[in-house]
């Protein structure tokens, strides 16, 4: 490898890791920010949008990082989709951004022409997006020999709901600017984020399974045993995901959309984490039993201990 492709591999994975650190500071910045100001949570302008955009995207960026070094991907293939979905993540969050300082909504704003730019720009980066994950979903999709079998399940199974997640994104987005093409933003302010639990309840997916499969592929289980763990994690994450999108779909809602999305995040990492406790910590636990050391010969042909090997002292006597 020349010494320029060597930095532009370099900077293939260092660039992603820093943006997605920034994007992780910039929701946390905000969160102070939402403390000090005491703004509203909900609503089309809020401090909420910058912190769950920026945590949202932050952990997808350095997921994302992480996944492309295990899918069966050609270097520059990598970079490409590696560099667009950290762009598209940095757009959406620092335009979303923006429009919070500024004080006014993000998303189906038309009232000024540079309100609009700032809509249609999202919409690009929406789109971007969703051609990365599909991609990358594609790519984990192949035959991968080596990479273990949980491995692959949970990789497979992430990136789906992943797609799973922008697919709802786009539904909203496009059901937003219907309603604001026709003049009623009032109405897609207030009803085109219905689908936002379970775009929350699926974006995360893609970290949570590949990471109980990384934990507990260093365990001393076989790989049949972790299998049939992450299938079960993932059965149950589906019916988790069907329970709310079916719950999302009926608008069926016990909360605001912004913390009912908060509020299904978490409740997914729950079958994840209690499979991760059932099925990692206690063999951790265990030690492999180490095999008894020989005692090392040293110079002329005495071990440590002073004593002759028998091979040495057999050959001496029959001198």
């Amino acid at each position: 490898m020349t010494v320029a492709a060597s930095l532009r591999a370099r900077s293939a994975r260092e660039i992603p890791l820093c943006a997605g650190l920034l994007l992780l500071a910039s929701a946390a910045f905000h969160t102070v920010v939402l403390v000090v100001a005491d703004g509203p949570w909900d609503g089309p302008v809020s401090w909420r949008k910058p912190i769950t955009f920026g945590l949202s995207f932050g952990i997808s960026v350095l997921t994302v990082t992480w996944i492309c070094r295990i899918l069966p991907l050609a270097a520059r293939t990598r970079a490409l989709l590696l560099g667009a979905f950290t762009t598209a993540s940095l757009l959406e969050t620092g335009l979303i951004t923006l429009q919070a300082w500024r004080g006014v909504p993000s998303h189906f704003n038309t009232e000024t022409t540079f309100d609009t730019f700032v809509t249609r720009a999202l919409a690009a980066g929406g789109v971007t997006l969703i051609a990365v994950v599909v991609a990358l979903t594609a790519a984990a999709l192949r035959p991968r020999p080596t990479v273990a079998p949980s491995m692959r399940l949970a990789l497979r199974a992430g990136l789906l709901a992943l797609t799973g997640s922008m697919a709802a994104g786009a539904v909203m987005i496009g059901y937003g600017l219907t309603l604001e093409g026709a003049g009623r933003v009032a109405d897609a302010y207030r009803s085109a984020g219905f689908l936002r639990p379970a775009h929350a309840v699926t974006m995360h997916a893609v970290l949570l399974l590949p990471a109980l499969a990384l934990l507990l592929g260093r365990t001393r289980r076989p790989e049949a045993e972790r299998l049939r763990l992450i299938r079960i994690t993932v059965a149950a994450y589906g019916a988790v995901v069907a329970l709310v999108t079916a719950t999302a779909a009926a608008g069926l809602t016990f909360a605001g959309p912004a913390t009912t999305a908060a509020v299904s995040a978490g409740v997914t990492t729950a079958p994840a984490l209690a499979f991760l406790a059932l099925g990692a910590s206690p063999t951790l636990r265990k030690k492999p039993r180490s095999a008894p050391r020989k005692p090392p010969v040293g110079a002329w042909g005495r071990t440590r201990r002073g004593r002759r090997p028998a091979a040495t002292a057999r050959r001496e006597a029959g001198r």
